[in-house]
């Protein structure tokens, strides 16, 4: 919830605490640490430790893969967690790996229009885009849009999340009036759910500005 907020240190100290209990009680390599593992790794990864971010996830996925084997979903979390750290690193072929990787099992465990199938198919999209296949990530971000808008309704975080990426990637592509449409929808769903002051309400008016001052 904490993380949710926008509040990393806060979050990062709540997660820390949960560890040390749960690595206190249970040992080093039991599920429920790779749980807390791996949500320590992803407020690292928000704060910038991504080091210690990538650490903390390789340490999830390992525990994950020696108790569950390699097609759990909880293993899937943790590629597509990895993959959002090497793609901070700025390593997009192994993020590209990771995030396909993490897609598959989902897509087996789950079925093709689940939610977290969504989250992978998105993952993949950015790290397309970041490789240069836009029209590829726009497929992605398409698919992961139509996916949450079935799932939880046209107005939901989660969907603003879809509709900004897809923003970005159509103001790559140069059509910056589909561009617009898309931030402006991403931004009445953010201050509804989350309030002005949230990074990723700020986030998106940030990119909404620019557009509008780059005519």
């Amino acid at each position: 919830m904490l993380r949710d907020l926008g509040d990393f240190q806060g979050a990062r100290a709540a997660f820390e605490r949960a560890l040390a209990i749960d690595d206190a009680v249970y040992g080093p390599d039991h599920p429920t640490v790779a749980r807390d593992v791996n949500n320590l790794g992803s407020v690292l990864q928000d704060l910038g430790d991504l080091a210690g971010a990538r650490a903390a996830i390789e340490r999830a996925l390992a525990i994950w893969q020696a108790v569950y084997g390699d097609e759990h979903p909880q293993v899937a979390t943790a590629h597509n967690n990895l993959g959002g750290v090497l793609q901070d690193l700025g390593d997009l072929e192994g993020a590209r790996e990771r995030y396909e990787r993490a897609l598959a099992i989902m897509e087996k465990a789950y079925g093709a229009d689940h939610p977290n199938v969504a989250t992978a198919v998105s993952n993949l999209g950015s790290v397309l885009q970041d490789l240069g296949d836009l029209e590829g990530a726009r497929e992605r971000y398409e698919r992961a849009l139509a996916i949450d808008e079935k799932a939880y309704g046209p107005e939901h975080p989660e969907v603003a999340t879809d509709v900004s990426n897809l923003g970005s990637l159509l103001q790559e592509l140069g059509q910056k009036e589909e561009a617009c449409r898309c931030f402006e929808r991403a931004l009445a769903i953010r201050l509804k759910f989350l309030g002005e002051d949230h990074p990723d309400t700020k986030l998106v008016r940030t990119k909404l500005e620019a557009l509008d001052e780059s005519g």
